[in-house]
C-alpha cells in the first residue's frame, strides 16, 4: 500500500502466529504497551488489538485451536491470554526458531513451496509437542459447535469432569476459562450474523443473549465499538474501514481504520447522527 495501514482485529476462537517476513507490525491493547514485533504469537483474547504497519507486510498467518497452540509451545495458555509475544520467548522444544522458519518460508520462490515447508515442520513440532488433553478438545469442539451457547456445567457432564476441573484444564491448554471462551465464540456467531444482514433483536435471540442489551455490552467490551458501528464501518468503501480479507473465512473479524486516525472515533464518524 501507498501508506500505512491500521486495523482493528476482534477476538476470535483461535490463537494466531504470523511468521513475518521482515517487515514489523505493531500490535496495541488497552492496557498494555504497543508491541513491535516480525513475527509474532497471540494467544485467546476477550479485548480487541490494534494492528499497524507502514503500507507492506509478508508473510504466513497460521490460525491454530487454541488447544493446538498449547500442542506446539507446551506453555500454560493463560500465561499468554490477552498478550502478543514473540514466539521465539516462548519455553518450547521445537527443532528450530520460529524466526529462522520464517526466514526458511521468505527465501522459497513459491506460495506452494512454502506451505509444504509449513506442513512438513509443523508435523514435526506436533509429533514431538505437549499432548494436549482428549476430553479438553472435546468440550472445546462442542463449545464451537454451539457457538458458545452449551451451559459450562453441562459441559463438564458432557467430558465426564467436575466443572472446578474443566475450569482449571481449559485455562491450561485454551488460555480462557469455559465460560470466557463461550463470550468469545458467542460474539464472533453474532458478528457473523449481523454482518450478513440480521437485525440485532434477532441475532441477540438466536446467539443465546439475554437481550439486546446485554448484545450490545459485550460488544462493546470485546470489541471496543457498538453492534450497529462495527456493521456499518464494514459497509464503507475498503479505503476507509471495510477489510478486503477478514483472518477466518466465512468470519467478520475485523475492520481496517482510517489511515492516521489517532483512535477508532475517526473510523465511526460517518456513521453517527444516523439513529
Amino acid at each position: 500500500m501507498d501508506r500505512p495501514r491500521r486495523r482493528l482485529e476482534t477476538p476470535v476462537g483461535a490463537a494466531t502466529l504470523l511468521l513475518g517476513f521482515g517487515q514489523p507490525v505493531r500490535i496495541t491493547r488497552a492496557g498494555r504497551p504497543p508491541d513491535t514485533l516480525v513475527s509474532v504469537y497471540c494467544g485467546p483474547t476477550t479485548t480487541p488489538a490494534v494492528g499497524e504497519h507502514g503500507g507492506r507486510l509478508a508473510g504466513v498467518e497460521v490460525m491454530l485451536a487454541p488447544w493446538a497452540a498449547f500442542t506446539l509451545f507446551g506453555t500454560p495458555q493463560y500465561e499468554l491470554a490477552d498478550r502478543t509475544v514473540d514466539p521465539d520467548v516462548l519455553p518450547h522444544a521445537l527443532d528450530r526458531r520460529v524466526g529462522d522458519l520464517a526466514g526458511a518460508l521468505a527465501a522459497l520462490p513459491s506460495w506452494e513451496a512454502r506451505f509444504r515447508l509449513l506442513d512438513e515442520v509443523f508435523a514435526r513440532w506436533w509429533e514431538a509437542g505437549t499432548p494436549c488433553s482428549a476430553r479438553v478438545v472435546r468440550a472445546w469442539a462442542e463449545l464451537v459447535r454451539t457457538g458458545g451457547a452449551m451451559p459450562v456445567r453441562r459441559l463438564a457432564e458432557e467430558v465426564g469432569w467436575s466443572v472446578r476441573h474443566l475450569e482449571n484444564r481449559f485455562r491450561e491448554q485454551i488460555g480462557l476459562g469455559p465460560k470466557a471462551a463461550a463470550r468469545v465464540l458467542r460474539l464472533q456467531r453474532a458478528r457473523r450474523l449481523l454482518a450478513a444482514g440480521h437485525g440485532q433483536a434477532e441475532t441477540a435471540a438466536v446467539c443465546g443473549f439475554y437481550d439486546q442489551a446485554h448484545l450490545s455490552g459485550e460488544f462493546k467490551a470485546m470489541t471496543g465499538c457498538t453492534p450497529r458501528e462495527f456493521t456499518m464501518a464494514r459497509r464503507l468503501p475498503f479505503t476507509t474501514a471495510a477489510p478486503r480479507e477478514d483472518r477466518m473465512a466465512g468470519e467478520a473479524t475485523s475492520l481496517v481504520l482510517a489511515s492516521g486516525a489517532p483512535d477508532r472515533s475517526a473510523v465511526f464518524s460517518k456513521t453517527r447522527g444516523t439513529g
